[in-house]
């Protein structure tokens, strides 16, 4: 773990990471599906970014219950997005360009059409029944306890054959497996070993803190803030279900697994508290994950006082435990940060997310300010909002529709004649990546901009951060190292500021795409980066 100026950063330490929603990025076989060869294609794009690496959302054999998150075999591709070799071209065409691949792990739970669990349902002698979670009903009939599903509903379907339950914290078709069972954790990582041998870089592991569960399987205390229409799951909270003590113990085996392999990271998707959340790195005798997902930029209100006070005490908090920051706005589960902070405030975020210190993770898309899209209910696909029509936080295909490339037929996401598997944004003709290509102000080049000047001053990457007192609608903060001090002005309202202690230097780059002079007022909902 590295946390301050050394000169040896590791590639997740020093670079971007890309998520990529296969779906949604490009069909190349003309079924409305995005696929492998299509990301092949469009690698170069991603390469002109300046990002450093492509994490794929999940890829493997699966019935899609859960688009892929539900899994039927970890050591192949699902048939929609192609074959391993084509797999293996992609992982090819990446190197060459110099990207690193990171693909999805789904260690928690697996498709219940996987031969594991169909083994299981053989009856409770069977070799693989305690690959799962299973329970008899409770003393007066029914669910073995109130535990709920993230999707809505209880987290325990009854097996009619044999009589009990077993646990499945998503869909009923995504059973838990039991990492309690040493032989389920020495598969699973038998699955790490498979792919890093095809050349993979890394993986980000999803839902990583529910690994384990209370062995008392107690009721779950009521959440006394939940409000009618949030999602179900939230009506409790979750000490039993979430983030135990035998999480740490299996995901430092999983750590060294990965260390039986060169220059190997692992990202771990966790939405807990900073102080549950950094643990999760573990220490420098027992490593955990190499980047605790750091969610809280998405969570929290858009006000810079809120914005700056956690960036300190998060920042701190990675420095006293020599833990790595990073930092997302957005991903496959959360609403496209451009429609949550708006258009005004979209390059403000945008520069706050690859100016911070610490590992920025972009999603698709985001580059172009792609914003949420809405669904007609005829065309809703996500099991998260079928199964909660009255929770309308619940969905997520409003996040993951496919990526706009030009103004012809489907966007350039597929042949024409083709139904994209979810429905376009009604703007993608004007905000499309060939558009903006040709624009020197479009979004697309801002952010090229951005990654430019964090790969021509190491300041941005790994300097200090120390944030500075300026105005409450004004979020400043210097990144300083290498030589040279660098000032980040990010006015978060739409009114003008006049701040001359901070304005003096030379302008890098302003958001509002020209060259303010040494001292001129910051300007409304302008982001500014200068060199003192």
């Amino acid at each position: 773990m590295t946390s301050s100026l050394t000169g040896e950063l590791k590639w997740w330490q020093s670079g971007i990471i890309y998520q990529i929603y296969p779906r949604s990025f490009q069909d190349d076989s003309g079924d409305g599906v995005g696929d492998l060869r299509g990301i092949t294609r469009r690698l170069p794009y991603v390469a002109s970014l300046g990002v450093h690496a492509v994490w794929l959302s999940p890829i493997f054999r699966s019935p899609m219950r859960d688009f892929g998150y539900d899994v039927a075999d970890y050591c192949d591709i699902d048939p929609l997005f192609g074959t391993l070799e084509d797999f293996d071209a992609l992982v090819a065409e990446a190197h060459r360009l110099g990207l690193k691949v990171m693909l999805d792990y789904v260690p928690n739970h697996s498709s219940s059409d996987h031969a594991w669990f169909q083994e299981a349902l053989q009856g409770k002698d069977n070799a693989k029944r305690d690959w799962y979670v299973w329970r008899d009903p409770a003393p007066g009939g029914g669910a073995p306890n109130n535990w709920k599903s993230f999707f809505g509903g209880p987290a325990w379907t009854l097996d009619e054959v044999s009589g009990q339950y077993y646990l499945h914290q998503f869909l009923p078709s995504q059973p838990d497996l039991n990492w309690r069972n040493p032989a389920v954790r020495e598969a699973m990582f038998e699955v790490l070993r498979f792919w890093m041998r095809r050349g993979v870089d890394g993986f980000r592991v999803d839902v990583i803190w529910l690994l384990a569960e209370d062995e008392r399987y107690l009721d779950e205390p009521a959440n006394p803030n939940w409000q009618p229409g949030q999602p179900e799951h939230w009506s409790l909270l979750h000490p039993y279900t979430q983030d135990q003590p035998e999480t740490h113990e299996y995901i430092r085996e999983m750590r060294a697994v990965l260390d039986e392999f060169p220059d190997r990271m692992m990202v771990g998707e966790i939405y807990l508290p900073v102080e549950q959340l950094l643990p999760y790195a573990g220490t420098e005798d027992a490593q955990m994950v190499h980047l605790p997902f750091n969610f809280h930029l998405i969570l929290m209100p858009w006000q810079a006082p809120q914005v700056r006070a956690f960036a300190d005490s998060y920042d701190a908090a990675c420095l006293s435990t020599r833990s790595w920051p990073n930092w997302v706005l957005g991903n496959h589960d959360q609403h496209r940060f451009r429609t949550r902070v708006g258009d005004a405030q979209y390059r403000v975020a945008q520069t706050l997310l690859l100016t911070l210190r610490g590992t920025p993770t972009v999603y698709y898309g985001d580059e172009i300010g792609m914003r949420d899209v809405p669904i007609p209910p005829e065309r809703i696909m996500d099991p998260a909002a079928l199964q909660q029509p009255d929770s309308p936080e619940a969905g997520r295909d409003p996040e993951r529709t496919p990526m706009q490339w030009d103004a012809g037929a489907n966007a350039g996401f597929s042949v024409p004649g083709t139904t994209p598997w979810l429905p376009l944004a009604d703007d993608a003709a004007q905000v499309n990546v060939q558009a903006q290509e040709a624009d020197s102000q479009s979004d697309l080049n801002y952010f090229r901009s951005l990654t430019r000047l964090r790969a021509a001053h190491p300041a941005l990457v790994d300097g200090t951060y120390r944030s500075v007192d300026s105005s409450d609608t004004v979020f400043a903060f210097h990144r300083e190292g290498h030589g040279e001090r660098l000032t980040v002005l990010l006015n978060f309202s739409g009114e003008s500021h006049d701040l001359p202690d901070l304005t003096r230097g030379e302008t890098l780059l302003s958001s509002l795409g020209d060259q303010p002079l040494s001292g001129a007022p910051l300007r409304p909902n302008e982001a500014r980066l200068l060199r003192a």
